[in-house]
């Protein structure tokens, strides 16, 4: 079984690296891409994909740190709509700001996987940033990435993070598929990525040491998405515990 993506999802990836490196788009652009309708059938307008590729979105969204309702419009609101709502949704004429923790247990669990996949992307760009300051940042005329007390706290994240978007393409491959491993898958992604996000930020911010407390720089954002994304329909802890009462029961 292959499990890398595909073709059509790396070009997503790409495009959306790309473009987002390069400026945070518009609700509008997103409409053009076909973003806002990656899950819509193409009769009603939309690309006529599926959920994993909208957390492929969601992880670049996350490593961007994208302002727009993104995740209350495509990841709540819109499996709940009707075909033609939805078609507007895909068409940019419908946003919806609010992000109410789901009742519906499967929309529940969609919500979960979707924020896992931002989580990722969090947890991704404060890694770069991390490693991009210790590369480049000297102290005693080397780089201060040869010292221990800074290299160990970059490996962990990134070792973490590479579990947590495993964790998060299963959730979302679970999800998409309707597989009966989706609450678990879901629960375990969402805890594990959330968490994940948290601690690069932290350990970003000490690697960048004064820099990294102020608000001139980037990653208090990140570590105040993070959090969000944590205390998310309970913290960690919580959905560990569900995931106990699962495989117990």
């Amino acid at each position: 079984m292959r499990f890398a993506f595909d073709e059509v999802q790396e070009e997503l990836r790409s495009q959306a690296r790309s473009l987002l490196d390069d400026h945070e788009p518009t609700w509008e652009e997103l409409a053009e891409l076909g973003w806002l309708g990656v899950s819509v059938p193409e009769e009603a307008g939309g690309a006529g994909l599926g959920f994993v590729e909208e957390a492929i979105l969601l992880e670049e969204l996350g490593r961007a740190l994208y302002e727009g309702p993104y995740f209350a419009t495509v990841a709540l609101a819109l499996p709940t709509l009707s075909p033609d709502e939805q078609a507007r949704v895909a068409r940019g004429e419908l946003r919806f700001e609010e992000t109410g923790v789901p009742g519906d247990p499967a929309l529940r669990r969609r919500a979960f996987a979707a924020l896992a996949a931002e989580a990722v992307g969090i947890a991704q760009k404060a890694l770069e940033l991390a490693i991009e300051h210790a590369s480049t940042r000297e102290q005693f005329g080397k780089p201060i990435g040869i010292y221990q007390a800074v290299s160990h706290p970059i490996v962990n994240t990134y070792m973490e993070t590479e579990l947590a978007r495993s964790l998060a393409y299963w959730a979302a491959w679970c999800v998409s598929e309707g597989e009966e491993d989706a609450q678990v898958a879901s629960l375990a992604a969402k805890a594990y990525a959330a968490e994940t996000a948290v601690a690069a930020c932290e350990r970003s911010i000490q690697v960048h040491g004064g820099i990294g407390f102020t608000w001139e720089h980037p990653l208090h954002r990140y570590y105040k998405r993070a959090m969000w994304i944590e205390a998310y329909g309970g913290y960690p802890a919580k959905q560990r515990a569900e995931i106990a009462d699962a495989l117990l029961a």
